[in-house]
């Protein structure tokens, strides 16, 4: 038996055919807790991989984990796992195939074939099979029986046709997603989102739709998006707008600075002190900052583009040229790096003052049954209180927003 895996079970983990398994020499025994369950076949690697009681892996087929902080209770069947957190009860099914900067919230997860980057899915969260849903956030819903939910074979369209990946999809938000409080959202199977959109509350997508614009309006129905057949020239490199995508964009990474808040003040109260706790903790901030850094590297490298789209749309439209969108897109390029600097120095921004110390004084006098659990206790906070905590993490969207929008005026909502 491989040193590692007798160190292992020595510790109470169970390994059904230790024989089989890959436990890396760069794993540290202490950070598996006994009572982990790792079926035959499955390799695990990573000096920062953390593993707590009641997580089974493996149990449909063989799983890779690299590097990933996984929760109590998680179950993950089968696939290949990386540089992502899985809080407790967390699921994945066969076939998973989840990479960098993942974070699965409590009780959130996919069945099988779920292809996920760059994701974040707020508790109960749940993902059909056959699903390729990168780069988006998603929240809504207040229990397991009543979540958001993605129907199978969906897709998160997140590459465009002129080679960028600017383009993260907010479902639901932060602010109002992480009181659990919230309507769910219905995502119907064999459709997708065009990226970069903003879904409200309350929507439900009918099957085989496809998303092509932001749905704001929440409890709306929305059916069978899909265009007539047509057929147009394609001019690549030429943006035909860019407001409505830097904004989206913008108000996603706003978002994952407020929820980076949440975590450092709020969520991280309930990790516990030890070092797996600590570990999941550390684990979990270290995604929201890889997601921060992805979308302004996408942004930049969109803005970058426009001096070269503002040659090719000039050079076509000739007469025709919208002054607008020229003076849009000359800013977003020559204010790139600002725009870059500025949202890298909001990325530890924790809210004004005294929105942000009235909701943690409201907070910790209110949540005395704290040792129910996160969830638990989210759900039972009062109305009030709820309240408070949603005008104080809008007040740091709306502040990163508006720094930003500092910058290139002309992509504030008003102009």
């Amino acid at each position: 038996m491989d040193g590692q895996v007798k160190r292992l079970v020595e510790r109470g983990v169970a390994i059904t055919h230790p024989m089989t398994v890959d436990i890396g020499g760069d794993i540290d025994p202490d950070m598996i807790s006994p009572g982990v369950t790792i079926h035959g076949g499955c390799r695990i690697s990573g000096k920062k991989t953390v593993i707590m009681a009641g997580a089974v892996l493996g149990e449909e087929a063989p799983v890779t984990v690299r590097d990933c902080q996984i929760g109590t209770d998680v179950s993950l069947k089968g696939g290949f796992f990386q540089n992502s957190v899985f809080l407790d009860k967390a699921n994945m099914g066969s076939g998973a195939h989840v990479r960098e900067a993942c974070i699965l919230e409590e009780e959130a997860g996919g069945a099988h074939a779920v292809g996920l980057k760059h994701t974040i899915l707020l508790p109960f969260v749940t993902l059909g099979s056959i699903i390729n849903f990168c780069d988006c956030l998603m929240a809504g819903g207040t229990s397991r029986k009543n979540h958001s939910e993605v129907g199978s074979s969906y897709i998160h369209f997140n590459y465009s046709p002129n080679q960028d990946k600017a383009t993260p999809s907010l479902m639901g938000d932060v602010p109002r997603g992480v009181m659990l409080a919230e309507r769910p959202i219905f995502l119907g199977g064999q459709g997708g989102i065009v990226g970069p959109s903003i879904i409200a509350y309350g929507t439900v997508i009918a099957a085989g739709t496809v998303v092509r614009d932001d749905i704001r309006e929440e409890g709306k129905l929305v059916l069978d998006q899909f265009p007539k057949p047509e057929v147009r020239n394609f001019h690549p490199g030429i943006y035909w707008s860019t407001k409505r995508l830097v904004r989206n964009n913008v108000t996603y990474m706003a978002n994952l600075i407020a929820l980076k808040a949440w975590y450092r003040l709020v969520r991280s109260q309930f990790f516990g002190a030890d070092s797996q706790g600590q570990a999941l903790l550390k684990g979990s901030l270290e995604k929201l900052d890889m997601a921060l850094d992805e979308r302004i590297w996408r942004l930049g490298a969109l803005a970058a583009k426009m001096k070269e789209s503002i040659h090719l749309y000039s050079a076509l439209m000739m007469e025709g040229v919208n002054p607008a969108l020229i003076r849009q897109k000359q800013e977003l390029f020559d204010n790139r790096q600002g725009v870059e600097e500025c949202l890298r120095g909001a990325g530890d921004y924790t809210g004004e003052e005294s929105l942000r110390d009235d909701f943690l004084a409201e907070f910790i006098t209110g949540s005395s049954g704290k040792a129910g659990g996160y969830v638990r206790t989210i759900q039972a906070l009062d109305p009030p209180t709820r309240c408070s905590g949603i005008l104080w993490l809008e007040g740091i969207v709306r502040h990163v927003e508006g720094s930003v929008y500092s910058l290139i005026p002309s992509y504030k909502a008003s102009v």
